[in-house]
């Protein structure tokens, strides 16, 4: 254990050095002697509730600009505007003056804003919560008196959002800027830069492109007060940028409708035609789903896009319609429809000749066929019992006569020629008339039988065919239809532009 006076030795060096740390420290300010004996001249007696004129009939000055640095986002549901902003106010304050050569030259000084005279410049369509979204920043103050003020923040404003082009839509959205209290004649507003608003700094935004920020200056008379009331109204205008809705919303619906379009060229018969239209229903309304939140929710106005979904979706839903007809006549048939004429003459006559369309050939033809039937069964009528039965050629009308016999049920002919007159048996197995008239009764009901299903597959192959040109007309229309509908949306738009 040291003695006491050791360590005496040893603590007075280190309070030595801990005195020298304490004296090389700032004190109060990094200003200096001269910047704190101006702060004190200028802010001991000074009133932040005075208007800072020289005389208090006068107006004061106010310089007025911004600065638009980013469009956060445009709230389209919500009609809401969100930008980063710097604001830029420049007056003179008389209160704040003096000679720089008497403080050591200082020029200039940084005041907090709440310990002098602002100006309580508010924008009137403010959004925000707290209603006034700028930062406090320090007050730059000149020996001549005059401030500049730049506070940045963050605006929330109402904007009338226009979604009648949507996508292909411009936008304006109104910023109106002005004092709450002050009148016209108290404190005047005038526009900083003829241009507009500063966008020399703006950040580039995914969705929407700048076109500019003009600014314009109003005197408007309220009906609370009769003294004018100066506002600086600036307008931001902005273009959406349409490649993102192009490439995602336009070219897959332009992709859907042509596959129901597609579905008209598929043959009735294999099983598909139906199916496939549905499918692509339903893959169109999920997809409408999706894009129904992406739209602005809003009754205002009908979107463009919303109208060139609404108008695929009827081509849709038609085309399901269309292919229930097509498949309706395709399997109609003579025993349960009967083609009326007008269907025969619309769709068996005209639109082939229309469209081009060439009937099948069908060989023979139903109607040739029964043609030649029934010139054959005059032909075999003609001829004798027993060569239609037989189906041979009645040779025998040429050598001789047939001769029946009643009693022995035996055929006899007699030769014309050569003068045999010997009766010769012919056949020794035909039945008795009763039976041949059976046989030929048979023969009837089976040609009959025949012409039926001729006249039948006659009509079903009409039916068919009907089914094939309106399965060609539709393709025409509803193939139209698209691209009219497409190349409609795309040149009523004020801008086609694709960026």
């Amino acid at each position: 254990m040291s003695p006491p006076g050791r360590r005496r030795y040893y603590i007075w060096p280190v309070r030595i050095a801990l005195l020298v740390v304490c004296l090389s420290l700032p004190h109060e300010s990094h200003q200096g002697p001269h910047e704190k004996r101006l702060l004190h001249q200028l802010l001991d007696h000074y009133n932040v509730l005075e208007r800072p004129v020289a005389n208090e009939s006068d107006p004061l000055q106010l310089s007025f600009g911004l600065t638009l640095m980013q469009i956060i986002d445009v709230d389209e549901k919500n009609q809401l505007l969100i930008t980063n902003i710097w604001l830029k106010l420049e007056w003179n304050d008389v209160n704040l003056r003096w000679n720089s050569s008497e403080y050591g030259g200082v020029k200039d000084l940084r005041i907090p804003p709440h310990r002098i005279w602002k100006p309580d410049v508010l924008m009137y369509n403010s959004a925000d919560e707290g209603f006034d979204g700028t930062y406090p920043t320090n007050v730059v103050v000149r020996n001549n008196g005059s401030c500049l003020y730049i506070p940045p923040g963050i605006f929330k404003s109402t904007c009338k959002i226009d979604i009648t082009w949507f996508p292909f839509d411009d936008q304006r959205c109104e910023m109106k800027f002005g004092s709450w209290t002050y009148d016209g004649f108290q404190l005047d507003l005038q526009l900083q830069d003829d241009g507009g608003g500063d966008i020399s700094s703006f950040i580039t935004n995914g969705e929407w492109d700048l076109l500019g920020v003009p600014g314009k200056r109003n005197e408007i008379y309220y009906n609370c007060c009769p003294e004018p009331y100066i506002d600086i109204t600036f307008t931001i205008i902005i273009r959406r940028r349409t490649l993102y809705y192009f490439f995602n919303l336009i070219v897959p619906c332009v992709l859907i409708a042509s596959m129901a379009v597609l579905g008209f060229t598929l043959p009735p018969d294999s099983g598909e035609k139906l199916s496939l239209g549905v499918t692509i229903l339903l893959s169109l309304t999920v997809f409408l789903n999706m894009v129904a939140e992406t739209m602005p929710a809003t009754s205002d106005a009908v979107p463009l896009l919303g109208t060139y979904f609404n108008c695929i979706m009827f081509m849709v839903a038609s085309s399901v319609v269309s292919t229930i007809l097509i498949l309706n006549y395709h399997h109609r048939n003579a025993d349960t429809h009967e083609m009326s004429t007008w269907v025969r003459l619309i769709f068996l006559h005209w639109m082939p000749c229309l469209l081009r369309m060439s009937r099948p050939s069908v060989e023979p033809e139903p109607r040739k066929t029964l043609q030649l039937r029934e010139l054959e069964l005059k032909e075999r009528s003609s001829k004798s019992l027993l060569a239609n039965v037989l189906d041979i050629d009645d040779d025998f009308r040429h050598t001789g006569t047939l001769q029946s016999s009643s009693t022995t049920g035996f055929l006899r002919v007699s030769g014309g020629g050569g003068g045999h007159d010997e009766p010769q048996i012919v056949h020794n197995c035909i039945g008795s008339h009763r039976e041949l008239s059976l046989i030929l009764k048979e023969i009837r009901v089976i040609t009959e039988k025949y012409r039926k299903e001729d006249e039948a597959a006659e009509v079903t192959n009409d039916w068919k065919f009907a089914a094939m040109v309106v399965d060609r007309l539709c393709l025409i229309i509803f193939t139209l239809f698209t691209i009219i509908a497409t190349i409609a949306v795309l040149f009523s738009a004020p801008h086609i532009i694709v960026t």
